[in-house]
């Protein structure tokens, strides 16, 4: 986590006038103690009205509040066209979760940096996207995010169905398409799965470790070296 992001966490866990104590801080922020203690001085220094002192606790005066954020317009519009082809294209979670960030976000706009939704007239639509798609972005999210190896039943182009068993790394949309990067144990390499192919999917029962060689990063890199092979041949 960075930084600026744990003193805002910090303050967000002070809210509502409660005591809270660095060990707790520390827990949830899984940093050190003494960490809370270096974060809370330079709070109080910024002007954050932070009461309290180690080892008893701190508590945050009622009436602080964190300045609102600033867009720009253009930041707004970019912001909900995201949302919307999120809501179109995306899982069931991600479309909700989009959707209740706008929300959010425009509840701490100031008035005169608002924008109406319906004053924005970018919309996404996805006739093709099914119920089993959508499920699939969800459950494929949180297993390479978990590191669970999957059981998958795939079809190729040619229809011929396969049993996998993979390590998904990270999905990839490109346009119409959902595509999973995972490491296939069947074939001891990459490949990359249309997930409108996959028709079923279950967890294995244990996690996978990041093993040099079988990593999301070792792929791009494989990924950029054939695009520059590809590109000598064209250019010869």
């Amino acid at each position: 986590m960075r930084r600026a992001d744990r003193l805002f966490q910090i303050v967000q866990y002070l809210r509502g006038g409660r005591l809270v104590r660095a060990r707790q801080l520390s827990e949830w922020l899984e940093v050190s103690e003494r960490t809370i203690y270096r974060d809370v001085v330079d709070l109080q220094a910024s002007g954050v009205p932070i009461e309290g002192a180690a080892g008893v606790g701190y508590i945050l005066r009622d009436g602080y509040d964190l300045p609102p954020l600033m867009f720009t317009r253009d930041e707004i519009v970019a912001l909900l066209a995201g949302a919307r082809l999120i809501r179109a294209w995306g899982g069931v979670a991600m479309a909700r979760a989009a959707e209740e960030a706008m929300v959010k976000i425009d509840a701490v706009l100031p008035e005169k940096r608002r924008i109406r939704q319906n004053e924005i007239e970018i919309h996404a639509f996805a006739p093709e996207m099914t119920q089993q798609v959508r499920a699939h972005i969800d459950f494929l999210e949180v297993a390479a995010d978990a590191r669970k190896r999957l059981s998958i039943a795939y079809s190729d182009s040619k229809g011929d169905p396969s049993r996998r068993v993979i390590r998904p790394l990270g999905l990839w949309f490109w346009g119409k398409v959902w595509t999973l990067v995972a490491w296939c144990e069947l074939r001891q390499d990459f490949r990359v799965f249309r997930l409108d192919r996959i028709s079923e999917l279950r967890e294995e029962g244990d996690n996978f470790a990041a093993e040099p060689g079988k990593t999301l990063k070792d792929f791009y890199r494989s990924f950029e070296e054939e695009e520059g092979k590809d590109k000598r041949k064209r250019d010869a």
